[in-house]
């Protein structure tokens, strides 16, 4: 019956409504007029984020120092540590994770770069090296501070290097508070001067139009000469994380036949950083793991050579799931920061620093290297 009352009522005032359909056809003009143009205003945004792209060549020298001095130390230091960029501590539940946050507030973000900037900077004295990932220049999400600068102030004595991997001028995710501009990247400190430091771009990427709105992931290699006529190579990785597992399989392929023909060479690699896996047949010796499948399981066992070695501290967790505000006894945490050494060198100690992810989403690892005889 109101299906009738409504045609009875619809007709009624189409035949005392003048120039009825003029007005229909205004309407749908003015519908058809904004639609327009919100599919032109996309356009041109697709075709700038496109022209604005970030494209690296595959491999980019930072430095080459020919008069680079010998790298005479037995034994050293190195610490690995996704900061997130200051922004992904304790408080945060992360979109990208399946939480609702962009970024928490400024406040959170200044304490976070104080104390972390205060926990290297306390670490300076007793490390070599430190193998950052997830440092911010200049973002939105951070609040535009730069997080490099900051660090690189107040590391007295060490050298900074800088790989970027995040060069987006406006990430328009999630639609209410767009993640907004993104430059950010990888970083190696050191207290020796490096004879190279090369950034070396993954291959692969999402397809189009995501891939112009990712990171563009590479790794970040320091070299230094040695007495012996070879070379010492620190390198510094972030793996992809949010895909079907099929771009870390690209960039495994890639790591392997480059460090082994690095190794062939006789030269000693120590590769540290947040792999977004796990090492092969890892086994938690702690409690609230879970096999994440945020950062798709594990490295396939066997695909570096048996001789190689995956070195972790099996102690507590490096990563916590960020799709909640963290809570200890329940958030699901795993181990996917640790390094990959060569059969010519032998890792001493190494250190999970459990600092319980107030600051970031990553705990940091510290290992001591030395050469073997």
């Amino acid at each position: 019956m109101k299906i009738v009352y409504l045609s009875i009522i619809f007709s009624c005032f189409v035949k005392n409504t003048p120039n009825f359909k003029l007005i229909i056809m205004k309407i749908l003009k003015y519908f058809l007029f904004f639609v327009g143009t919100l599919i032109v205003l996309f356009l041109i945004f697709l075709a700038y984020a496109v022209l604005d792209d970030y494209k690296p060549d595959e491999t980019v020298v930072l430095l080459e120092d020919q008069d680079a001095g010998v790298f005479n130390q037995q034994t050293f230091s190195i610490i690995s540590w996704n900061i997130g960029y200051c922004g992904m501590d304790e408080t945060i539940d992360f979109f990208y994770d399946g939480g609702t946050q962009a970024r928490v507030s400024k406040q959170r973000t200044l304490t976070n770069i104080s104390d972390i900037k205060n926990f290297i900077v306390g670490q300076a004295s007793s490390t070599d090296f430190f193998l950052l990932q997830e440092v911010d220049v200049k973002a939105k999400r951070s609040y535009k501070t730069n997080q490099l600068d900051t660090l690189s102030k107040n590391l007295t004595g060490f050298n900074a290097f800088y790989g970027k991997n995040y060069d987006v001028f406006f990430i328009p995710v999630p639609i209410s508070k767009p993640y907004g501009k993104v430059d950010a990247g990888i970083a190696n400190f050191s207290k020796y001067q490096p004879s190279k430091v090369t950034r070396f771009q993954y291959p692969g990427n999402y397809s189009f139009p995501v891939n112009l709105f990712m990171l563009d992931r590479c790794f970040l290699e320091n070299r230094y000469k040695l007495a012996n006529g070879k070379e010492l190579l620190i390198i510094n990785l972030h793996n992809s994380a949010f895909d079907d597992g099929s771009l870390r399989a690209k960039q495994l392929e890639y790591l392997k036949t480059y460090i082994d023909n690095q190794y062939q060479n006789g030269n000693y690699l120590i590769i540290g950083g947040d792999w977004n896996q796990s090492p092969p047949d890892f086994k938690p010796a702690y409690k609230n793991y879970v096999d994440d499948t945020v950062t798709n399981s594990f490295i396939p066992k066997n695909f570096f050579n048996n001789d190689w070695k995956f070195v972790y501290a099996n102690t507590g967790p490096t990563n916590r799931r960020s799709n909640i505000v963290y809570d200890k006894p329940t958030t699901p945490t795993t181990i996917i920061d640790f390094f990959l050494i060569s059969p010519n060198v032998q890792v001493d100690t190494i250190e999970l620093i459990n600092l319980d992810f107030k600051n970031s989403d990553h705990n940091p690892v510290k290992a001591t290297f030395s050469f073997k005889k």
